[in-house]
């Protein structure tokens, strides 16, 4: 069906095995379809299409057997207060997120700025973002199947460069819930502030100068920036605890090194090619599966693969991307180029891997508009247009 929609935009789907298939075919065959739907949902134009949504709609409700029903959800605000939604229980994320805007009068053209999110408040104070919530996800039914994690439903900017508040301020709704965030970040400690700047904050928050407050926290530390959980690395050596905040257009990284020392690094986005996420099944048989983002960067002219394992790989992947389209947009209205091909993801089994062949290019070259060169084999796009995005 998407093919009959969609042409050479959608991927040849994986082949079928017509004999009784191997374990070990049996999971070559599972990893290909999902490399296939990674492929897929990277087109906006098939994960918004009638027939997506309803496969997708169809297949998340029979997996976790949810029939469509009434049902009340509760989407959270970065200060802690909630909107509770009269929902079906097969609306998507999308449609959720326009009903909460509307509750909270955000007008439609900003929502864009905007998403839904899987977050966890530890009793340790720490905030922790899971993932971004696709489009097309029935957050309802995404939320039953993670009971044991104990995820709640939030809504946060969806944006990388921390230049784009300045599109928000003269909305009061879009203005509440940025600086609803920033004092959610300051006091989880994500953002950096020095004393001084913390002194500085606390007399504009305590006289609810809100504009104020965005444009002084603006010039912190990591303002603008996702935190990941604390992960490992094996950049400068195998082993290493690092902790990762991805914004501005780079990874920062302060790692701890087996000597007790601690190094900061900026991987900047613009001197990485490519990455991938890998599915890494897990250890026991009790334990949840490990995940790993790679990433190829050139350090000093030399490109060398560098890994970060942490279960937040898709939400570090979903920012990467984030920051690549800002550049692009950035890029077009400088009358730029930027030639980029898509990430896809791998799924490596105990005995082999799958090689990657979707890979981002980011660089800028004289010309106006912007051309997508897919892998010819795994052709998602075509051409972007500056309208398009």
């Amino acid at each position: 069906q998407l093919r009959q929609l969609f042409g050479s935009a959608v991927p040849a789907f994986p082949p079928k095995f017509y004999l009784a298939m191997t374990k070990s075919m049996a999971e070559e065959r599972q990893s290909q379809l999902e490399q296939y739907l990674q492929n897929v949902t990277l087109d906006p134009d098939i994960t918004h299409s009638d027939v997506f949504i309803a496969f997708f709609r169809k297949l998340q409700q029979d997996t976790f057997k949810i029939q469509t029903q009434r049902a009340c959800l509760d989407v959270y605000l970065p200060d802690g207060s909630n909107i509770r939604l009269d929902i079906q229980t097969s609306d998507t994320a999308e449609r959720l997120l326009e009903v909460t805007s509307c509750k909270m009068g955000l007008p439609r053209e900003l929502m864009k700025y905007f998403s839904l999110f899987f977050f966890q408040d530890h009793d340790d104070g720490t905030l922790s973002v899971v993932k971004k919530v696709a489009d097309f996800e029935l957050p309802y039914v995404s939320l039953q199947s993670m009971k044991e994690l104990h995820c709640k439903l939030g809504i946060r900017k969806w944006y990388m460069d921390p230049s784009l508040d300045t599109l928000l301020m003269d909305c009061r709704a879009s203005l509440n819930l940025l600086y609803m965030q920033a004092v959610q970040e300051v006091k989880r400690n994500w953002v950096k502030p020095t004393e001084r700047q913390m002194q500085e904050l606390e007399f504009l928050q305590k006289g609810v100068n809100k504009a104020k407050f965005l444009e002084l926290i603006r010039e912190m530390q990591f303002y603008g920036y996702v935190r990941l959980d604390p992960c490992i690395c094996d950049y400068p050596e195998e082993g290493c605890s690092v902790d990762v905040y991805v914004g501005n257009n780079e990874i920062n990284c302060c790692i701890k090194l087996p000597t007790k020392q601690t190094q900061e690094i900026n991987f900047k986005i613009n001197r990485l090619r490519r990455w991938q996420v890998a599915f890494l099944g897990a250890v026991k048989d009790d334990e949840d599966d490990t995940l790993e983002l790679r990433f190829e960067y050139n350090d000093s002219g030399t490109w060398q693969w560098i890994t970060l394992y942490t279960k937040q790989a898709f939400l570090l992947s979903s920012c990467l991307k984030k920051m690549i389209t800002e550049q692009m947009m950035k890029a077009a209205k400088e009358g730029q180029e930027m030639e980029i091909k898509m990430p896809g993801s791998t799924k490596y089994s105990k005995k082999s891997s799958i090689q990657q062949k979707q890979v981002i290019h980011s660089g800028f070259v004289s010309r106006k508009r912007f051309l997508v060169r897919p892998n010819e084999e795994d052709c998602v796009f075509e051409k972007i247009r500056e309208e398009d995005l």
